[in-house]
């Protein structure tokens, strides 16, 4: 809990509609608090972006001066060690934003709820921090589909990327709730308004 609402995260196997299932609580009164948003801001750092430079080249780094994700992607999937490197550079900022974000939500009584949309809630050990863990899941098929249509990837290169985090099955086991997210946005909608009505009333009994 913090200021008293109930703090939820959103896990999933990627291109799973994670982003979509957060948006959902949002429209349900919940603060959602996006890491993919405040890597996006962490990025345009000019401290990040000179440190990156310096440790990758101006490969690293687009025309325009902004950060090439795609190129940075490249190095650190094919490379344990860096990726390690990037997270411990990119974390801290992260997290400091997260809590900037929350303690500004935390007097509003609209926000029932915060809903942290985090990539790799359980591999950093942020779920412990959550009053509940919530897994969105989608079939294979429908999530190739997605990532092969809004960032250009193969199955390979989502088999690639899943590598690099916990096992779907892993994700599921240690969850609280499941929302089946399938093209039906209406079924999805309402299985999180029912999972946010269970997870506020166990809020309630607790306080």
């Amino acid at each position: 809990m913090f200021a008293g609402k109930p703090v939820i995260g959103i896990v999933g196997g990627i291109g799973s509609g994670k982003s979509f299932v957060a948006k959902l609580f949002g429209e349900l009164g919940c603060r959602v608090i996006s890491s993919d948003e405040q890597v996006s801001a962490a990025y345009r750092d000019p401290k990040v972006l000179a440190t990156l430079r310096e440790w990758w080249g101006d490969e690293v780094i687009a025309p325009d001066g902004s950060v090439n994700r795609k190129a940075i992607a490249q190095r650190v999937f094919a490379d344990p060690s860096q990726l390690k490197r990037l997270e411990r550079l990119i974390h801290p900022l992260v997290h400091a934003a997260r809590e900037r974000a929350m303690a500004d939500a935390a007097d509003d009584l609209t926000v029932k709820a915060f809903v942290w949309d985090t990539p790799l809630l359980l591999e950093t050990g942020l779920n412990s921090q959550c009053d509940a863990v919530i897994f969105v899941e989608a079939p294979q098929e429908q999530r190739q589909a997605r990532v092969g249509e809004n960032r250009g990837w193969d199955a390979a290169e989502l088999a690639r990327r899943e590598n690099s985090q916990w096992a779907l099955d892993r994700k599921r086991e240690i969850s609280d709730y499941v929302v089946r997210n399938t093209a039906d946005a209406g079924f999805a909608r309402g299985q999180v308004q029912d999972v946010l009505s269970r997870i506020l009333a166990k809020s309630a009994s607790r306080s």
